[in-house]
Formats: C-alpha cells, structure tokens, sequence
C-alpha cells in the first residue's frame, strides 16, 4: 500500500563559461535551467518501484537487499541504487519519472536524477551535503570521476540567476542575468557517454599538471610553459577559462553581452585546440551560430565528447531553436531542485 504522495522535481544546468575546472578547483558560471526531472510517486514498502518513459524500462530496488550496482538494467537503475544506498534510506515509494531533459547531450539529465532521487528520499542535510551525495552517487553508480558543477548549479540554482562558483572553496555567488538576452541550447546530434570518453584521461592529467606547478586557477603562463607537450595544454586551457570566467563574470554584471559572447568563442577554441574535447561538428555548429545575427557567442557546454552547443542571443534573435538540428531550446536560469507538493 502507497499513502503519503509527493512530487518533487530537479532542473538540468547549461554551463555558459568554464568547463574542466571543477575538478581543477577553478571557476564556472552555469545556471539551472527550465527542464529538468519530476518524480511523482507514493511512500510506502520496503522497495522502489519507478517507471520511466524517458530513460526507458522499469527499476525495482529492494531496500532491505540493494543489488549490486553495476549489475543492474536498465542503466538508470544504478543511479538509483547509488542515491538508496548514499541516503540509506528504508522506506520505499512507488511511482514515475518523467524528463524535459536529453539524455547524454551534456545538461546533467544523471546529476538532475540523482538530487531529485535524494530529495524523494527526503535526504535532510543542507544543500552542500546534497550536492555532494549527488556526485558520490555518481562515482558509484558509473563510475565517473566528475567534479561538482552540475550537482552545485541544480542545488543552488535560483530564477533568472545564472552563478559563478569558486571550486577551491565551493563558493557561490549568484547573478542577475539580464531579461533581454536568450540562452538557447541546440543538441549537435552527437550522444555522449562520458563513461566511455576520455574524461578521466583529462581529469588526471590536469592533476598531474597541478603537482608540478600548484592550482591551475592561478597558474602562471610561465609556469604553464615548464610543462610538456599534452600536459601543458590541458594546463592551459585549465588556466585560461578560469581567466575567461573571472571577465565574464564582470561582463554578466555589467549587461555587456558582446563581451560575454566573445569569452564564449575563446572558451571553445581552448577547449577545441588545447582540451582536446570538441568535435567537427560542434565546431561546425559553434561557428552557424556565431555568424547569425544576435547571436553574441557559442560554445560547447558540458564535457565536450558531443552533446550540446550553447548561445548566448539578443531576444528572439532565433526564433526557432529546433530549426538547425532538430532538437533545440529556449531556456531561463531557473529555481533549483524543490519538492513541488507533500
């Protein structure tokens, strides 16, 4: 039997500017966005019972006797065997999940699930701690050595903000974004697992640059140049878009969205030529949009491997988002994750 029933829901995020710095304790600017992931269901039991459309297939979690992790199917399952197990939570529920968000096209659709999944499991920490459950739950469920920004953009997102957070201290300070400017997001067709990427690759290499030299954040190009070959580029490109965010961040504040756009450029040409993480076509993508009237700048966002593209875009300038690519997005910085009723 099912009684006490809830809603909850958690955004994606878009990352407008800086991308492999978390990890590097540098800087980013996202924000929580529009679409995200709803669970209704009803507490009861012993077990969790979910159906999905979006993600595909059912799970059943027995609570009292967690399966292995990497054993179970669907995928999405693992992720919520992992948050169970994080919040050790006993009492069950039963019901659905339903996504406005693309899997695999780098707006944190597994980040969104696992803080909704904590919050249905009525996790009671503050929103640090559930940030951080969300990315222990991720390490578990696949594997995946990620930073925190997607987890810190879909906790402390907040309505028409957009926000720069500081990884060395996971400092956050919220931004006005400017009512008439659009974030539009378009996917590139490309699906990205960034469990069989070379994300981890970059993640370490940026470690052992970090040994030899101290915090990429504020590295020197000096001490940068003391590295070699593939580590001094990853070095650079750590170092460079906490640079770009820091100025971005000037430009937010000040409503100068040309600045800003051409940061974006910057930021993809870094993460193209020196990351090493773009695709032909995004780049391609990035450049169609770069040409268009409005639009001020464009830039892969996420991890890179595929996914998506962001713009940043006088209002209106794209009217149809779906237009280039067939799957595209007007989003608002949005509230982040929330029980809708109890």
């Amino acid at each position: 039997m099912t009684d006490q029933h809830f809603t909850v829901h958690a955004p994606g995020r878009v990352n407008l500017i800086g991308d492999h710095t978390d990890y590097a304790g540098g800087l980013a600017l996202p924000c929580a966005i529009d679409l995200g992931v709803t669970i209704h269901a009803g507490r009861g039991g012993t077990d969790i019972q979910l159906t999905s459309d979006a993600f595909g297939g059912n799970v059943v979690i027995n609570l009292t006797e967690i399966p292995e992790i990497q054993s179970l199917e669907p995928f999405w399952g693992r992720y919520v065997a992992a948050v169970a197990q994080e919040c050790a939570v006993t009492e069950g529920f039963r019901g659905s999940v339903t996504s406005t968000l693309p899997s695999g096209a780098g707006l944190s659709s597994s980040a969104a699930l696992e803080i909704a999944l904590a919050v249905a499991m009525q996790f009671n920490g503050s929103q640090m701690e559930l940030a951080s459950l969300g990315q222990r739950s991720e390490h578990r469920a696949v594997g995946v050595p990620c930073g925190l920004l997607d987890q810190l953009s879909i906790v402390f997102g907040k309505r028409d903000q957009a926000m720069v957070i500081d990884f060395s201290d996971n400092a956050i300070d919220h931004v006005a974004f400017p009512e008439d400017l659009d974030i539009v997001i378009m996917h590139s067709g490309q699906v990205r697992e960034l469990v069989d990427s070379e994300y981890a690759e970059r993640r370490s290499m940026c470690e052992k640059a970090a040994q030899r030299i101290g915090p990429l954040a504020t590295a020197s190009l000096s001490e940068i140049a003391t590295l070699d070959g593939d580590l001094e580029r990853r070095a650079r490109h750590a170092a460079s878009e906490c640079e770009r965010v820091r100025h971005a961040a000037i430009a937010l504040r000040g409503n100068d969205p040309a600045t800003f756009g051409q940061l974006m450029l910057q930021s993809h040409a870094s993460l193209r030529d020196d990351f090493d993480v773009s695709t032909s076509v995004l780049d391609e993508l990035v450049d169609r949009l770069s040409q268009m009237p409005g639009v001020y700048g464009a830039r892969l966002t996420g991890a890179g491997f595929g996914g998506c593209v962001v713009a940043l875009c006088e209002r209106n300038a794209i009217e149809d988002p779906n237009a280039m690519t067939g799957r595209g997005w007007r989003v608002r910085p949005s509230d982040g994750a929330r029980v809708i009723t109890e």
